[in-house]
């Protein structure tokens, strides 16, 4: 090395002796001004050479202080984190008389005269280096050798979730450290102390998740040049879900709950009714498009929070098809009545005698016989005595043929009924209400015990599985 360079470390090597360096003029210093000993120390020091060069990998501990988590982005999935990363070797060209506890403290902007690991983050999407007011890099020395390099991170690292289980989700994240150029033949990696190399954990704050538990691993990474150390710090992390149940899942509920009034409500009023089912399905479509701003626009997951969402939308939905069911029954049975108006005022009209039938003879499901009826009432009236046939007007006898042919689906007999018409008349027998009013009733009592069970199932299955 030259003289100007080493003269350089060696002023940074005398800090503790009380020497105040002017500005960026180093070569000011002559080696006059210099211990002898420091000089010695620095004489033919070659930062391009790792320490035992040729004699064997370099031990690195490693310690991390863990400052700060801003961020944890479930759209990006990675999160941003301040840390303070301690790197320690020995390095045995830096040796000077001592006892052990003796130490140089280097200014940190002198960091590219001594060698240094290439340590970096695999994982790291954006990191930066605070230089505020200086660069925040620490040197030590102590007299055996051994160099403390110390400097603050902020980093963005990737993180794999699984949101399947999201807002009751835990997910786990990793903080990797490996060597960029140096493979396992060269340097080493170890945590100093095990897990408790790692602080601040314990007493960090987050705005969702709270940590749950860390640890530290020893690994190597395995790539097409070699195989290169890595440490691995894992950190679990466990969502904070009240938040979400005062955002989502309290509203959601509670607009099914809204949506349970339409069934007390009668079914002539067909605007409140219907006013009801709209807007319930519409803020609750609104209620699942917001649920959905933090998370990833496209991906495979089917999220927890989706289910309940889909669940309530599903009831809500329901309720809405409940009265368009109960309406149209209702108006089915109206103009069922209707009919049985008409065939009573057609044959009042074509008896002539203002006579009633017999409510057993007027069948809304069954083809009406108009004859037979007329019949019976005439053995009724003659006191069940058999009579012979009543000769019928021809004008009587066409318009009664006419109605048995109409009713009778265009046989006279009413005995040629075609097979379709048969049994599309017995799958509206097995459709039809006989009292409307009995679909709102059950409503009250079905919807309201199926929304109960889904619920316990589905907290069963999210918070115990």
């Amino acid at each position: 090395m030259s003289v100007q360079p080493l003269t350089l470390v060696v002023l940074f090597l005398t800090v503790q002796s009380g020497c105040m360096f002017p500005g960026q003029h180093w070569g000011e210093w002559n080696d006059s001004q210099l211990h002898p000993t420091i000089q010695k120390l620095m004489k033919g020091y070659n930062k391009y050479l790792r320490p035992n060069f040729n004699e064997g990998p370099v031990e690195i501990g490693m310690s991390l202080d863990i400052a700060s988590i801003d961020a944890i982005s479930e759209i990006n999935m990675d999160y941003t984190a301040t840390i303070f990363l301690r790197q320690r070797w020995r390095d045995s060209r830096l040796v000077f008389p001592g006892n052990g506890n003796e130490s140089v403290s280097v200014d940190g902007r002198l960091v590219s005269l001594l060698w240094i690991p290439d340590t970096f983050i695999p994982d790291s999407k954006r990191s930066f280096l605070h230089d505020v007011t200086v660069e925040n890099r620490l040197i030590r020395i102590f007299s055996n050798g051994t160099v403390l390099y110390a400097l603050r991170i902020t980093a963005t690292i990737a993180c794999n979730m699984d949101l399947t289980k999201y807002p009751m989700d835990r997910q786990v994240c990793t903080l990797q450290l490996e060597s960029w150029g140096y493979n396992l033949q060269d340097v080493v990696f170890y945590w100093t102390r095990g897990n408790d190399s790692v602080k601040g954990l314990d007493t960090l704050r987050l705005a969702q998740y709270s940590i749950e538990s860390y640890y530290t691993s020893v690994s190597e990474a395995v790539y097409e040049t070699g195989n290169y150390p890595k440490l691995v710090l894992h950190f679990a992390l466990r969502r904070n879900v009240l938040f979400f149940i005062l955002e989502t899942y309290v509203p959601s509920t509670l607009l099914v709950v809204l949506s349970w009034v339409s069934f007390w409500i009668s079914q002539s009023s067909v605007p409140a009714r219907t006013c009801i089912g709209v807007t319930t399905v519409l803020t609750m479509t609104t209620l699942m498009m917001g649920a959905r701003t933090s998370l990833p626009n496209a991906n495979c997951f089917i999220k927890a929070i989706d289910v309940y969402l889909g669940i309530c939308f599903t009831f809500i939905f329901g309720a809405l098809l409940e009265y368009a069911c109960a309406h149209f029954c209702t108006m089915q049975h109206q103009t069922l009545e209707e009919l049985q108006q008409d065939l009573l005022r057609d044959f009042r009209e074509s008896n002539g005698n203002g006579s009633i039938l017999p409510a057993r003879c007027i069948q809304p499901q069954q083809p009406v016989e108009l004859a037979s009826c007329a019949d019976e009432e005439d053995e009724r009236e003659d006191g069940g005595r058999t009579r012979p046939p009543k000769a019928k007007s021809p004008d009587v006898a066409s318009h009664q043929t006419g109605l048995k042919v109409r009713r009778s689906g265009g046989c006279v007999d009413g005995r040629c009924m075609s097979s379709v018409r048969q049994a599309s008349r017995t799958v509206a027998h097995v459709f039809s209400v006989e009292n409307p009013h009995n679909i709102d009733r059950h409503s009250r009592s079905v919807f309201p015990l199926a929304f109960l069970f889904v619920n316990v199932l589905y907290w069963l299955y999210y918070l115990c599985l």
